[in-house]
């Protein structure tokens, strides 16, 4: 895609994001969420590996806020993994597509070649990384409306209160025919751990995620894991 032809996409999608044409302006922060690592490497630029970093947080902070004011009676417990299931990689995934995030990725030649404008942990990131730009550009409210517009607002949030674990082995063993097999990675340092997880039935691989447990990490995959069955059964 030309230069002129992904302005004018990051432009349409700013615009959907909630932020008005005559206050678009500078796009180059918005243009680095899109910079996948294999890309800067190949161009020797930035990433958007520091602003998704950023992002995190400011969707985990929005998303936070959100479910404090919506279930003003929930434990704790209950808003970690309504939390968690809105923020996970899978979620975050289906949203990005649905946004047209692939055909905004500016990936290296073999990751592009290899289909990394589908990969879920790929699109997740720049999920976050778009957040960190709209609010490093035009301010946490444009970062919450775009949030809690364009993916709090289209989740179905009447799911059933157990892990994800445990729904998938329930659906694993009910409908694929086989049990849930969890392959751990650590990713992190010691002084920041970090895991990543896939989990696969049948030697087929369902989910990808990651976290800072092991357990978190096989959550989170899990819940990719359901994403994606739900995408599928559409």
């Amino acid at each position: 895609m030309s230069g002129e032809a992904q302005r004018r996409r990051l432009r349409a999608l700013v615009r959907r994001a909630g932020v008005k044409a005559s206050e678009s302006g500078d796009l180059s922060i918005v243009e680095l969420a899109f910079a996948h690592k294999s890309y800067a490497s190949e161009k020797k630029v930035a990433s958007n590996e520091r602003i998704e970093f950023l992002g995190d947080s400011v969707l985990g902070f929005v998303t936070a806020g959100w479910l404090y004011a919506t279930y003003p009676d929930a434990p704790e417990g209950e808003l970690n993994f309504r939390k968690a299931r809105i923020v996970n990689d899978g979620q975050l995934a289906v949203s990005a597509r649905r946004l047209g995030f692939p055909q905004l990725m500016q990936l290296g030649a073999g990751t592009r070649d290899a289909g990394g404008a589908e990969s879920t942990s790929i699109l997740a990131d720049a999920f976050e990384a778009f957040v960190a730009a709209l609010y490093l550009t035009y301010g946490l409210e444009a970062a919450s409306r775009f949030v809690l517009d364009q993916h709090v607002a289209v989740l179905d949030h009447t799911v059933e209160l157990r892990d994800p674990k445990s729904r998938l082995q329930d659906l694993a063993q009910a409908s694929l025919g086989g049990t849930p097999a969890y392959r751990d990675r650590q990713t992190g340092t010691k002084q920041a751990p970090a895991f990543t997880s896939t989990v696969e039935v049948n030697g087929r691989v369902l989910g990808t995620g990651s976290g800072s447990s092991k357990k978190a990490a096989q959550q989170a995959a899990a819940e990719a894991a359901l994403a994606h069955q739900t995408t599928d059964a559409r």
